[in-house]
């Protein structure tokens, strides 16, 4: 038996998620360094390698690693395209490049567009943007808002279903069992005799108006991003075509769904391994490629914890074959490891539980974990600060300051994030003891006002604006955490790597209360001296203020301003520089 030649040990490369199992996530552009520890017996010093390749080239790239510290080595390449590569790291000793030594494992990293990075998201009730009491708004009554959405810093409109309605168990009011005719149920029931989830709402208009619809937004720099639902109104052609692909009562009846304690009477569950399950499958990665064609390339998806894991790695890596600039947001407020592993099999992006994280040590637990472990590496988070189904207490209560300061908190804390329409007009009506809208537009025709007093779109205009203008907040793996000594005040930065742009965010959590708190600032991690004096610009006020050194003094009245967000400049020249 022959044995290798094998000399140079290589381990614990990082990034690398479960023993490579599944990839990390990077957009396109970036620079992506590996580290691995590499190291020999004797006193021959080895030489590493970082190999690489997209996964439709056949050849691989290699790039020399440098010493890092220890036995710990870097290497870095730029990802140059969409889609998947390969890497790992080779290594030989110094003089004996016959001697080769290869990690064990291919890993795998996944280049998405940057806007899987950073995103702001406006989630559009489709029927309830007209203007007509009792009726449902069009695509064209769409278009119209798209104008003032633009207006307010938004590059991603998301759209709940808007495909044709069942009619039989349809929902009235508040999700009520009775529903009159001119009720127009509930879009999460999908499918009548107008079609199924390939299909268009006739009340909304055609497919022609939906194309005009995206190519308007477009004309705005704006994404269209669309609601994936499997499940299907008794009404759906699925059920006569393939009665086998949903789940049977005793009596030979489909069985509707339930998330006990709810039950949706209105909607039928598939059963994803049928006999035939490849088939029904590949018919569901079909749902994905029509409207990709039509022009959606990010696609939102509803309850992905209640499907197969297996689906979803089949599905996703079958789209993105096709077009890897899709992107796919993940709606599973589950618990916490089901909610890792729907990343770790492909969703670019999830939704959190932010929602219900208000206090100091919640945001702030919560946040570090999201970016400052390995869940950074493949988890995207998206903050979404309201939805159709979650009306927070904070909201509820704390009235227009509660909706300034999640609001804040939100776009400052992720690089993406969201809001369901009506959080700008500070709508916090919901059912009594729970966190849901009452007279919801989930089951009737809705018309807003939406120049109604109270409204906050000129402060989600200008928060969006200062996330444009400051490329440290399109991050998520830079924030660091300020100490206060108030528990009510919370304050953070975020910095670009070579300090170019440092934004300090000091948030009152107390939407009822002025709140003042003394910042222990870490001035050194800015590049700053002892002793040197540094600006602070309220970006959002335009007020200026002089620090120096570490401890500062912050004061915020919620009913006037709940907020800071400074921008942190450097005093970049000092008499004692300059010598005669």
């Amino acid at each position: 038996m022959k044995i290798p030649k094998h000399t140079v040990v290589i381990e614990y490369p990082y990034p690398e998620i479960d023993r490579g199992l599944y990839p990390v996530k990077r957009e396109l552009g970036q620079e992506f360094n590996v580290f691995a520890d590499v190291y020999k017996d004797g006193h021959e010093a080895p030489k590493a390698f970082l190999k690489y390749k997209h996964f439709k080239d056949k050849k691989w790239s290699k790039t020399t690693m440098q010493h890092f510290n220890d036995h710990r080595w870097k290497g870095s390449f730029t990802l140059e395209k969409l889609g998947l590569y390969h890497y790992t790291v080779e290594a030989y000793p110094e003089n004996h490049a016959d001697m080769v030594s290869e990690y064990d494992k291919i890993l795998e990293v996944i280049v998405d567009p940057e806007k899987a990075r950073y995103s702001t998201w406006y989630e559009m009730w489709p029927r309830s943007q007209g203007k007509i009491e009792g009726q449902s708004a069009t695509f064209d009554d769409m278009i119209e808002r798209l104008k003032e959405i633009h207006s307010m810093g938004f590059d991603v409109i998301y759209l709940p279903p808007f495909h044709p309605i069942g009619k039989t168990n349809k929902k009235g009011p508040n999700n009520s069992l009775v529903a009159s005719p001119e009720d127009p149920g509930c879009p999460y029931s999908i499918g009548n005799e107008f079609g199924g989830h390939k299909a268009i709402e006739p009340s909304l208009g055609t497919m022609d108006d939906f194309r005009r619809f995206v190519k308007a937004c477009n004309s705005y720099s704006i994404e269209v991003a669309m609601d994936i639902v499997y499940t299907c109104s008794p009404d759906h052609p699925y059920l006569k075509e393939h009665p086998e692909w949903f789940y049977h009562n005793e009596d030979g009846s489909i069985k509707y769904a339930e998330n006990p304690p709810k039950k949706y009477e209105d909607v039928h569950p598939f059963n994803f391994y049928p006999e035939n399950y490849i088939d029904m499958w590949n018919e569901m990665v079909s749902i994905f490629t029509f409207w990709a064609e039509m022009g959606v390339k990010i696609f939102r998806v509803d309850n992905p914890h209640t499907k197969p894991m297996g689906f979803w790695d089949y599905a996703l890596k079958k789209v993105k074959e096709q077009y890897p600039e899709a992107i796919f947001l993940s709606e599973a407020f589950t618990h916490p490891k089901m909610m890792k592993c729907l990343a770790k099999i492909g969703f670019t992006q999830s939704y959190t539980y932010f929602t219900w994280r208000n206090t100091k040590w919640e945001l702030s637990s919560y946040v570090k974990e999201l970016n400052q472990t390995e869940m950074a590496e493949y988890f995207r988070p998206n903050f979404f600060t309201n939805t159709p189904d979650i009306l927070s207490e904070y909201l509820q209560k704390g009235g227009r300051n509660a909706f300034k300061i999640r609001l804040a908190l939100a776009a400052t804390l992720s690089s993406s994030y969201g809001i369901y329409n009506g959080f700008e007009l500070c709508e916090n009506a919901a059912i009594p003891g729970k966190e849901e809208y009452i007279n919801s537009e989930k089951y009737e025709f809705k018309v807003w006002n939406w120049d109604r007093p109270g409204n906050i779109k000129l402060y989600i205009k200008a928060i969006n604006t200062i996330r444009k203008n400051n490329p440290a907040l399109q991050f998520n793996n830079n924030i660091e955490f300020v100490e206060s000594d108030n528990e009510n005040i919370l304050a953070y930065y975020k910095t670009t790597p070579d300090l170019s742009n440092i934004i300090l965010c000091v948030v009152n959590l107390d939407p009822y209360h002025v709140r003042d708190s003394t910042l222990y600032i870490p001035f050194n991690h800015w590049g700053i001296r002892q002793g040197d004096n540094y600006t602070v610009i309220d970006l959002l006020s335009g007020q200026t203020f002089i620090w120096k050194d570490s401890k500062n003094y912050v004061k915020l009245d919620p009913y006037v301003e709940p907020v800071h967000i400074f921008h942190v400049n450097k005093w970049k020249h000092y008499e004692k520089d300059f010598s005669l």
